[in-house]
């Protein structure tokens, strides 16, 4: 998702979801029963149910944007599959391969793919930050990614760190199911070890 897309949710969604651009507080007022309408309460309500919108909008502003970094990180990502492809390489996954095709299909060979132009001192700055971003972020998820899995090896660990105690946490496992349980827990162990070296 680019600046416009960006700015046409902006433009669509924000404006319109503030308080007083769907009720001000006498059409607010009239919503209550004739009797209740001179309640000294009802503008407290009124601005209480205005803060929660504010809030809404806010959390709205902070999913655009969200979403506008994803949708940047796709075009990317599609991007450096593309030229991947121009240049005979193999492409990663099956989904980008499968996006490449798509892409293709709709829009044709080669569609939004930057074409080369020598940079000046001015284009260059602006790409290099682009760049560093994109390297940030893939650093980011690359941790996320190894936080994750030296998670899932220590819980693998402390499960045969268990069974080597005799600290199986069940009372009446046969040996079969002992037996069957370690064969899992060190194929799994050796799945996540597999994930890492592929990396």
């Amino acid at each position: 998702m680019g600046s416009k897309e960006y700015s046409r949710l902006s433009a669509f969604l924000l404006p319109p979801a503030s308080l007083p651009a769907i009720s001000t507080l006498d059409e607010f007022t009239e919503l209550f029963p004739s009797a209740y309408r001179k309640n000294a309460e009802i503008p407290h309500f009124y601005r209480q149910l205005q803060h929660q919108r504010a809030l809404v909008t806010d959390q709205v502003k902070e999913n655009i944007a969200a979403e506008a970094k994803k949708g940047l990180k796709q075009t990317r990502e599609m991007t450096k599959t593309r030229r991947r492809a121009e240049r005979g390489q193999t492409i990663r996954t099956e989904d980008d391969a499968k996006e490449l095709r798509t892409e293709v299909e709709m829009f044709g060979p080669g569609s939004n793919l930057p074409t080369a132009k020598p940079h000046t001192l001015r284009s260059i700055i602006p790409e290099l930050e682009s760049a560093c971003e994109d390297v940030t972020m893939e650093i980011e998820e690359m941790d996320a990614d190894i936080q994750s899995l030296l998670q899932d090896i220590q819980a693998t660990v402390g499960a045969l760190s268990d069974l080597k105690y005799g600290k199986l946490g069940r009372t009446s496992s046969s040996s079969d199911t002992v037996r069957t349980e370690t064969i899992e827990s060190l194929k799994e162990l050796q799945g996540v070890c597999d994930d890492v070296s592929n990396e």
